[in-house]
């Protein structure tokens, strides 16, 4: 899991520089980790889950990202409980993809 998480970090670094290219495998190859390393649905599959979909969200690449704000909630109420704030945030950042897409 540490490993999944320098991925994540390194892939934030780029995504905030505006290296799209070579954030977005790193995205990927941390969640593709945690879904090894700790199952489809710990906290941190989905903490991966939405960060990708925020990056696709950043990118105006909404049918990528809703799909994955969906799992990444999925797990957040199954695990956490519909009133935590994990599964707010997860909550509003699905809604806000869907406005996006009308």
């Amino acid at each position: 899991p540490d490993y999944a998480l320098s991925l994540n970090n390194l892939a934030t670094l780029y995504k905030n520089q505006g290296r799209y290219i070579e954030a977005e495998p790193l995205y990927i190859q941390a969640l593709e980790l945690r879904k090894q390393l700790l199952g489809e649905n710990h906290p941190h599959t989905a903490f991966s889950l939405n960060n990708l979909a925020n990056f696709y969200y950043k990118q105006q690449r909404y049918e990528e990202a809703e799909p994955l704000y969906i799992q990444a909630l999925a797990i957040a109420e199954q695990v956490f409980g519909s009133d935590h704030s994990t599964t707010k945030t997860y909550r509003q950042n699905l809604e806000n993809v869907r406005a996006q897409r009308k």
